[in-house]
């Protein structure tokens, strides 16, 4: 009975979590850079003696490695931390992954017949990254060497983003305009695929930036992640962005992300026909003021 309530209650949250990043506009297993140029070659996380997690425990761990800005591509659990002579930090909470396997029951039909099925059940158990513990053995922390092949910066682009003089910041894994210490964070150029993506993800950004009370305090009543409000700015943002990868002649690939936005912005355009204009004046509008910030030429 209780295996049957851990296996409900573990699916459900996972698939509860992995829900709420969609809705946040997020596929948990996808993102504009590539995080392998950052923290090595790595494609799935790693037990702590390198053999790659598989299953839902990659997405488990993708999420939670994603949420919390961590680089390290291993995990290990409290025991495995101290057997390497190292030690989980004060106050770091856990991940959970889960372990698959079967049991036998027997059951007896109303004959008197006895049948035996195997039932599979998950167990659940709590790892940490390796960048929540100190004293591991130094591989556990080296970052890889960067690639050889260099990223070649698109010279107009850089300048023209320069110039807006927004707080551009570099670090972590994500892409996010915090409006109220109004600064863009943006993962290391070297990171992403290539120097469009790269491009079309900050001018997405800057989009937001623009919503600011100094600036044009825009505000479509967003509330939450998800909500129409939400929707309605992240439309407004991926049109300015196109409009000024345009006006930069920067042709990038699709961002990952978009699939999963498009759900939320057919609800807000089938809920008012008029919103694809106003989402578009919108765009024009932070573009028009981006370059407004630009130095005026000199005939």
């Amino acid at each position: 009975m209780s295996t049957t309530t851990t296996r409900t209650d573990v699916y459900t949250r996972v698939t509860s979590q992995i829900v709420a990043e969609l809705e946040k506009g997020h596929r948990p297993w996808l993102k504009p850079w590539n995080a392998e140029h950052a923290a090595g070659r790595i494609t799935r996380p790693l037990r702590h003696e390198g053999t790659p997690y598989k299953g839902i425990n990659i997405l488990m761990l993708w999420t939670s490695a994603e949420l919390q800005g961590f680089v390290s591509p291993y995990w290990l659990t409290y025991r495995q931390a101290q057997e390497l002579g190292g030690h989980v930090k004060k106050g770091e909470h856990g991940s959970p992954v889960v372990y698959a396997n079967t049991f036998k029951k027997t059951e007896q039909a109303e004959d008197g017949t006895e049948t035996e099925q195997e039932i599979a059940y998950l167990k659940e158990y709590t790892v940490f990254c390796a960048d929540q513990c100190e004293g591991l053995p130094a591989p556990y922390y080296e970052m890889a060497e960067p690639p050889k092949e260099s990223l070649e910066r698109i010279e107009r682009a850089e300048t023209f983003f320069a110039n807006t003089k927004a707080d551009i910041r570099y670090g972590g894994n994500r892409a996010f305009y915090a409006i109220d210490a109004d600064y863009v964070r943006m993962p290391p150029f070297e990171s992403f695929r290539d120097a469009e993506s790269h491009a079309a993800t900050l001018a997405h950004e800057l989009t937001h930036w623009t919503r600011h009370e100094s600036r044009l305090d825009r505000d479509l009543g967003r509330k939450k992640w998800g909500d129409a409000g939400y929707a309605m700015e992240e439309l407004v943002a991926e049109l300015g962005s196109a409009f000024l990868c345009a006006d930069l002649h920067i042709t990038p690939e699709p961002r990952d992300d978009h699939a999963v936005y498009i759900a939320s912005w057919l609800k807000v355009l089938r809920d008012d026909k008029r919103a694809i204009f106003s989402a578009a004046s919108l765009a024009s509008q932070a573009t028009d003021y981006l370059h407004s910030l630009q130095p005026v030429a000199v005939a």
